[in-house]
């Protein structure tokens, strides 16, 4: 798990065909403490697993999957990528709680200065618009960030002067393509609110007044 608060960038410093995916190396631009091989770094949002880790250096491998629901396909050596180490249980949540699993690529539709902000606004990629709501977190390349406004095909973010000084979003331009992950929570509330019917498909929610009377919730 991961937090979507970005620990500094990473630069692609190799990448090439590897088992049917790629393999990528990278080096952070800050010190990987006690690293552990094996374990998970998320790469522009992408949860991956690190090895060969020497020093800032490490390898990922890349799966097909991977490259062909996120960017990470289109990126070419010398791209920078938006690193974060997995969560502790320790450590603050300070963004929300990201699984480091993209749903799907979003495009660039207008980038606008708004003083030493900028406000981006975003294609939504097809089937994610019900988990997208106004005021709700969203990860946009492993970026933690607030949905200032959406409606049935796009949604806008404003990004803050830090976050875009320390993240790739400084540099991202319309028509540019970004991995995006919904709200996790929103997920596991659509899964248990609906039920299936004989066909596998939704039959509608299991959550009626009869249902809620039944459980005490209604008198």
């Amino acid at each position: 798990m991961f937090t979507g608060i970005i620990q500094g960038q990473g630069r692609l410093l190799e990448k090439r065909p590897s088992g049917g995916g790629m393999l990528f190396v990278v080096e952070a631009d800050f010190d990987l403490t006690d690293p552990k091989e094996g374990e998970s770094i998320a790469c522009n949002g992408v949860c991956l697993t690190a090895k060969e880790i020497r020093g800032r250096r490490f390898a990922v491998d890349v799966s097909p999957e991977s490259l062909t629901r996120t960017n990470l396909g289109e990126k070419a050596t010398g791209s920078l990528l938006n690193l974060e180490r997995a969560l502790r249980l320790s450590d603050r949540l300070g963004g929300h709680m990201v699984s480091g699993h993209v749903d799907g690529v979003a495009r660039v539709l207008s980038r606008k200065p708004e003083g030493d902000f900028v406000r981006f606004v975003f294609a939504i990629p097809q089937g994610c618009d019900r988990y997208i709501i106004e005021k709700g977190s969203i990860t946009i390349d492993g970026i933690s960030l607030t949905v200032n406004a959406c409606d049935a095909t796009t949604f806008s973010v404003a990004i803050i002067p830090h976050t875009l000084e320390i993240t790739s979003l400084g540099a991202l331009n319309q028509g540019a393509v970004v991995n995006i992950e919904v709200d996790l929570i929103g997920k596991y509330v659509e899964k248990l609110l609906f039920v299936k019917n004989e066909e596998g498909g939704h039959a509608g929610s299991g959550i009626n007044p009869a249902f809620l009377a039944e459980n005490g919730f209604l008198k």
